[in-house]
């Protein structure tokens, strides 16, 4: 997992409350359990004209140019900006996973879904809440957003808007720390556990 320090960026401003996760990577997208590939069907139905399967060559889809994703000014950008509730609905991993291979490392919103929030972090997203009132300023601002982890703070406009964060989900974020790299930080003890449980019930 990537460290997360300092963020600039533009902001995608989607504009919509209670978006669940069937919304922003549909269930036929659902078949593989690796964590890439699926950034090109984030938000599939509302990015595409057609109805989008798994194998589809997506470079020859029509575009919903309508859609804000689409919008050239918006391309490249890694700050989302939405509405309450957001990543509703099922558990899917899928989801941090889609917005993630997409290019996306934040999100601002004025709430989430528990396990929506909880998968973010483990993927390597900063969920971040603000009120509606810092919301609609954050939607109004035409230029970049910074989003610095360890002062945990958003400056854009001229203003600092500060956010709370779990200090040990902080510090794994700071780090690049996924549970797997978690897990890893103990493979000494682990190798000296094996060996010693291996040796007294050697017939397992």
């Amino acid at each position: 997992m990537q460290k997360f320090t300092t963020l600039t960026s533009i902001a995608v401003p989607l504009e919509r409350a209670n978006i669940d996760t069937d919304a922003i990577i549909p269930k036929q997208f659902l078949k593989s359990i690796k964590r890439s590939g699926f950034g090109v069907n984030l938000f599939d139905e509302w990015r595409y004209l057609d109805q989008g399967e798994v194998g589809m060559d997506n470079s020859k889809r029509p575009l919903n140019m309508d859609f804000v994703l689409n919008q050239a000014k918006y391309q490249g950008a890694k700050i989302l900006l939405t509405r309450e509730n957001f990543g509703c609905g099922s558990s899917r991993e899928h989801a941090p996973w889609a917005l993630e291979d997409y290019g996306f490392k934040a999100i601002i919103a004025p709430s989430f879904a528990d396990i929506f929030y909880n998968n973010c972090f483990k993927n390597g997203i900063l969920p971040i809440v603000q009120n509606n009132h810092v919301m609609d300023e954050l939607f109004a601002l035409e230029g970049r957003i910074t989003i610095e982890l360890d002062s945990q703070s958003i400056q854009a406009n001229g203003k600092i808007h500060q956010f709370e964060v779990d200090s040990e989900r902080k510090r794994r974020l700071l780090n690049g720390l996924d549970d797997i790299d978690l897990t890893l930080q103990h493979k000494d003890e682990i190798k000296a556990f094996e060996k010693i449980y291996f040796n007294k019930y050697s017939w397992l």
